[in-house]
């Protein structure tokens, strides 16, 4: 396995106080503090190639669990191996074979063009030009980037400054891809663009990739298999479409008839060709469009199982 993570667990010490002047007074001298676990012996196995979907409630430990995994915090207990190495060392070999995408932190040089944060990587990965060259050439045709790394990142719109943020993290042909929430704050269609881009580049360099998203369209067009956590504890791993049937075993039929009715059924997968049959056979049907139940549902209703 690429990524093996066995009881994982990673803790806080946080400050307490209570509100008001007096107790602000007080933690000036004598401060309290309790212990808080993000992570909580959490395990999982990643093979090489995947795209893994890592999904959880704000405040679920995924976030922290990334940093674990590319060596940015060391974990309390438990073990951690990428490719077979240990990320709290983050030697050089480890550093060249990942990559973490934040989609609330940049890299890019606020007042110079993105091209010269892909130079500055370049010199940081000691990269050969030929080989450096080569790859911005193909990253550029994949995000059809144009001239865009030319122009000083303030002049660039959010998705435009996404799109060189890719560039700038994979210039070195990472093989794991840590992608913390890369479509936030985008459009649409940038965030169709940017699913389109990560997985021709999955399938173009063999790369691994979990992702962390609360738009659930990345997930379901991205990530046959989902890791789903909650107060740091694993929920869910598995096929994603077989979570969907467990948790919401029927389909979501909408009917629109001639006369401009819609009615919106829900049918036990069994029984549904039977059921369209029967619409069908009926007549006056317009439209009939047949869907699985919404994920963020789905999502709702783990949690609230998983709790309970």
């Amino acid at each position: 396995m690429l990524i093996e993570v066995e009881k994982l667990t990673k803790e806080y010490r946080v400050q307490e106080r209570k509100p008001g002047l007096r107790a602000a007074l007080a933690s000036v001298f004598r401060r309290q503090y309790k212990q808080a676990r993000a992570v909580d012996e959490l395990s999982f196995q990643i093979a090489a190639g995947e795209r893994v979907g890592f999904l959880g409630p704000n405040g679920a430990g995924k976030t922290t669990t990334l940093k674990v995994l590319a060596g940015l915090l060391h974990p309390t207990a438990g073990t951690v191996r990428v490719d077979g190495r240990d990320p709290r060392k983050r030697d050089h070999e480890f550093l060249r074979q990942i990559t973490l995408v934040m989609g609330q932190k940049q890299q890019l040089l606020w007042d110079l063009p993105p091209s010269d944060t892909f130079d500055m990587n370049r010199a940081i990965y000691d990269l050969p030009r030929k080989q450096f060259d080569e790859t911005v050439a193909e990253l550029t045709e994949l995000l059809d980037l144009g001239t865009l790394a030319s122009r000083p990142t303030r002049q660039l719109s959010l998705g435009e400054r996404m799109k060189c943020e890719l560039v700038a993290a994979l210039l070195h042909r990472p093989k794991v891809l840590f992608l913390d929430e890369p479509t936030i704050g985008l459009d649409v269609s940038m965030q169709a663009t940017l699913r389109t881009f990560i997985r021709q580049y999955n399938e173009r360099y063999s790369a691994t990739v979990l992702l962390t998203s609360h738009y659930m369209d990345d997930v379901t067009a991205l990530c046959p298999r989902v890791i789903v956590i909650d107060k740091g504890r694993l929920s869910y791993d598995g096929d994603l479409q077989a979570l969907v049937h467990r948790i919401r075993p029927h389909k979501r039929v909408v009917v629109r008839m001639s006369d401009g009715v819609e009615q919106t059924l829900s049918v036990p997968q069994g029984e549904l060709n039977e059921r369209i049959a029967r619409l069908l056979a009926e007549g006056q049907v317009a439209d009939l469009t047949i869907e699985d139940p919404p994920l963020e549902e789905v999502m709702r209703e783990l949690f609230a199982e998983t709790r309970a």
